[in-house]
């Protein structure tokens, strides 16, 4: 019987989703399909028949904190977000996960890029919070820089990290008081060099040279300005599609026991890489 897959969310236009996973189901002869399914926040309930006849599924916005209570069971990682990503059923057993952390934590690892040393996190809001967290569990000295007025939403997370990790470093800037100091990693989880505002550029030269490695969560365009930058400067830089490839792999690993080479996943990244130019413009 052939399983049947799914991304729930709310306008799903511009998702890069199917493409992503029938390319990882055909690496594995799997014949399985993968729709969408869009729901607005009030017609969640009346989704749950279909969901709950599908072999797994994936949750973007609106509904990642809401699929909960459709949900059997929870990941540690989903425990943690209170956020979910990615559904197994398992004989009727439905398991949430939040794999986003897990693409986050693997696209870093496949650059060569570290987290255990000095990290600048840029934002600290929505994807940046798992982040900042992530960061710090990898045994990193996290910075986070922020507008002023999000200095408030920052101190939060910072109490969310410290009750994880009572002896976290953490510390909070505005990003016109970033320390002219050395970063290891420097992340982008601020929108700023997003298509179509492609000219524009988080930090200044100065600071993105003190960084050895930087990673930007934007994946259009495939080099926003903050990465072409930091090539200029000899960096390693690498785009938010690695992300979001390896957050799929690890729903398939979840799904089905399947397993994906670093080549593969690559290859997978540069093809999701063309057909953004192509049809996302």
């Amino acid at each position: 019987m052939q399983r049947k897959y799914a991304l729930l969310g709310g306008k799903l236009g511009h998702t890069l989703s199917p493409p992503i996973h029938q390319r990882l189901f055909e690496l594995r002869g799997r014949e399985f399909e993968y729709g969408l399914i869009e729901s607005e926040p009030e017609q969640l309930e009346s989704k749950k028949d279909e969901l709950a006849a599908l072999a797994g599924y994936n949750v973007t916005i609106p509904h990642k904190q809401a699929i909960i209570g459709y949900l059997d069971r929870l990941g540690e990682s989903a425990k943690r977000y209170g956020a979910v990503n990615c559904v197994d059923n398992k004989d009727g057993v439905l398991t949430g996960y939040n794999t986003d952390c897990d693409g986050f934590l693997r696209s870093i690892k496949a650059s060569g890029g570290k987290l255990s040393g000095e990290v600048l996190l840029l934002g600290a809001g929505g994807v940046g919070r798992m982040m900042a967290i992530e960061t710090v569990l990898a045994g990193g000295r996290l910075t986070m820089a922020v507008l002023e007025s999000f200095i408030p939403q920052t101190e939060k997370v910072a109490e969310d990290i410290l009750a994880l990790k009572p002896d976290a470093d953490v510390s909070i800037v505005t990003f016109g008081d970033i320390p002219d100091r050395h970063f290891d990693t420097m992340i982008n989880a601020t929108p700023v060099g997003m298509y179509p505002k492609c000219d524009a550029c988080v930090v200044s030269d100065d600071v993105i040279a003190n960084a050895n490695f930087v990673f930007d969560a934007i994946y259009n365009p495939k080099e926003t300005l903050l990465i072409q930058k930091a090539k200029a400067l000899g960096k390693t830089a690498v785009g938010g599609m690695a992300m979001l490839v390896w957050q799929a792999v690890s729903a398939h690993e979840i799904w089905d026991g399947d397993s994906y080479t670093e080549d593969e996943v690559q290859a997978i990244i540069d093809e999701m890489y063309e057909k953004v130019e192509r049809d996302f413009k």
